[in-house]
């Protein structure tokens, strides 16, 4: 068979490629090596990840706070294998949607691990059960590489995917930990993390840096940490190194050195390891096409995102940039349009990051810490959730919005939200930035109350002579 475009790996941003491809009217196939289409983000990552976020917040609501809404309730009890069961649900039904669109759009879908013969034609070897090792060749002008990544595993590290686990293996747990270690305090780790801690679960994260989140800013650091200690007891071990981890009977022990050089030693029934995830590259026949990869996997493109071979592309986590689903699928609209001659474009300062704990963390553009750095003359305006009548309402009074904008232009530099929404919230901070919106522009824009939202105008209007009215 004969194709306009080949993608490999049916992710977030292999997908959504194929999909933009069909739309444009290019005959496209993609190739999957699992079972279900939508890759880590929807299979072990992003989807099921916020199921049991979106769960575990529910008991602990609750649990904490029924009783001063005026709800009276037994105790309540965790489910934990119904809360499993309901997060394998929405996983099938989103898998099962992307399925639909492959169909509704006749992108042809192959199931198997693709390989590189040359680079316009690539060999599929089936993985299904029933036709496992059957291989077929697919003929095609040119190839997106959306492969996606896998977790970073330290070479001393005892992976056994039962007691030892990854960001997998924790959405498939039989039980809720008594006690769980948690190497890596970012977006990973944060959110798994409090999923258990409020379960029950005492959670110690280690981490090496001094903040937790430590891509985002600074603040948003701060104050999750504060927040997690109060609300969900979590204890954090900052400045830590893990140099050692073993299991000792039915107990894992982390060895640990303290920026002061001392030996500390924690236990647990599990360990998450979190430390990041790398490009996954293996397999594809790279060596075929004479595409090289960096130590970590990593695919060099051009702005175009085209390889050092023409007419093959490499999107999503397999190249460099942050490992978001959303910029996999900016990525592969991209490449589909330059393919059908279009000029599309992504700013990647604006691509939002997102933390699904409870507050949210979200952020965009520059944080002051990289503002700092580069010299650049700023101010900054920030508005607590605390003094929202919403926020009150709803007992989500932890929190702020903080926004930083130019100096002399008071353009917008960047928007940092800790708070109720703040996933959703991001938005208009993207919104503002893409228009090259002042904070002046923003705070005279009005917004309805009583909102979350309102803490965005009231931080504009800090930025802007220190204006905020509600506080």
């Amino acid at each position: 068979m004969k194709y306009d475009v080949t993608i490999i790996g049916s992710g977030p941003g292999g997908y959504v490629a194929a999909i933009r491809a069909a739309q444009l009217g290019l005959k496209t196939a993609i190739i999957e090596k699992y079972a279900t289409l939508g890759g880590t983000c929807l299979n072990v990552g992003c989807i099921p990840s916020k199921a049991l976020l979106d769960s575990s917040e529910h008991f602990h609501t609750a649990q904490k706070n029924f009783k001063e809404h005026g709800i009276d309730i037994n105790e309540p009890k965790v489910n934990f294998e119904q809360m499993i069961e309901r997060k394998r649900g929405v996983v099938k039904k989103t898998c099962d949607g992307v399925d639909y669109l492959m169909k509704k759009n006749k992108i042809d879908v192959y199931q198997g691990v693709g390989s590189f013969i040359d680079k316009n034609n690539i060999k599929v070897t089936a993985t299904d059960s029933k036709e496992k090792g059957k291989e077929t060749k697919i003929e095609t002008d040119k190839v997106i590489i959306a492969t996606g990544s896998k977790p970073t595993i330290f070479p001393f590290f005892p992976y056994d995917k039962k007691r030892f686990i990854t960001s997998t293996e924790a959405l498939e747990l039989k039980e809720v930990p008594k006690k769980m270690i948690v190497i890596g305090g970012g977006v990973i780790g944060m959110e798994l993390g409090s999923v258990y801690a409020r379960l029950g679960t005492e959670v110690s994260v280690i981490e090496f840096m001094p903040s937790i989140i430590p891509t985002m800013d600074s603040t948003m650091g701060k104050e999750l940490e504060r927040v997690s200690k109060k609300s969900l007891k979590m204890k954090f071990f900052l400045q830590h190194k893990v140099e050692e981890a073993k299991q000792d009977g039915d107990e894992v022990v982390i060895k640990a050195v303290d920026k002061k050089g001392k030996e500390v030693e924690f236990r647990a029934d599990y360990c998450l390891l979190s430390v990041g995830r790398q490009a996954y590259t293996e397999g594809l026949g790279l060596e075929n096409i004479g595409i090289k990869t960096d130590k970590r996997g990593t695919i060099a493109v051009n702005d175009h995102l085209e390889t050092e071979v023409k007419g093959v592309y490499a999107i999503g986590d397999v190249v460099r940039g942050a490992m978001l689903a959303h910029k996999a699928e900016e990525e592969g609209v991209m490449v589909a349009e330059l393919m059908a001659g279009q000029k599309p474009h992504i700013n990647y300062l604006l691509i939002p990051g997102v933390v699904y704990t409870w507050p949210e963390v979200a952020s965009v553009g520059y944080t002051e810490e990289q503002l700092k750095e580069s010299g650049r003359k700023y101010k900054s305006g920030s508005f607590p959730f605390m003094a929202l009548g919403r926020a009150r309402a709803s007992m989500d009074t932890d929190g702020l919005v903080k926004v930083l904008a130019d100096e002399k232009t008071d353009e917008i530099l960047g928007m940092h939200i800790i708070g109720a929404r703040a996933a959703d919230m991001i938005a208009t901070g993207v919104t503002a930035m893409e228009y090259r919106a002042s904070a002046e522009d923003v705070a005279r824009q009005s917004h309805a109350h009583p909102t979350y939202m309102e803490a965005v105008k009231e931080a504009c209007l800090a930025a802007t002579e220190n204006r905020a009215v509600h506080m």
